[in-house]
This record gives structure tokens, C-alpha cells and sequence, in this order.
């Protein structure tokens, strides 16, 4: 099971949030913590990755012992 590390910039992302939405994604974030599955794509040009939830997008780099997450929002939002 990997650490999830949020930075200053995704925690203040992620207390904007709903308390619906941010359950959503905290479910799929420790899934993916834990088993390393899920709607996961490499961005393209970046050594960063997405966790797609519906209409949610989550984006963090990976290491060895955290999923480091540097960004949340919805997804017209979120690659700006």
C-alpha cells in the first residue's frame, strides 16, 4: 500500500470540493493506493499520470513508497 501525499495546492483543491465528490474520489484514490488499479492514463509530455472519476480528474506522480497528488478538479478545469 502506497502513502497518498497531497500538495498545498491539491489540498486547498481538495477542501473546495463537496464532501459528496471528495468521498467519491477518496474511495478511488486509496483503491488505487492499494491495488494499483484503476482508469489511470499517462499524460502525454509529462512524467505525471490521471486518475479519471467521472467527471473528476486526479493528477499525481508516482513514486516507490506515495502517490504524490498535485493537482484535483473537474475535468474543464483541471489541464488548464
Amino acid at each position: 500500500m502506497a502513502n497518498i501525499v497531497l500538495t498545498p495546492a491539491a489540498r486547498r483543491q481538495w477542501l473546495k470540493l463537496t464532501p459528496q465528490v471528495r468521498e467519491r474520489l477518496d474511495a478511488k484514490l486509496n483503491s488505487f493506493a492499494d491495488t494499483g488499479r484503476g482508469d489511470i492514463k499517462k499524460l502525454q509530455g509529462q512524467d505525471r499520470f490521471r486518475l479519471r472519476v467521472g467527471d473528476y480528474r486526479i493528477l499525481f506522480y508516482r513514486d516507490a513508497l506515495a502517490v504524490i497528488v498535485v493537482d484535483v478538479g473537474h475535468r474543464r478545469d483541471i489541464y488548464e
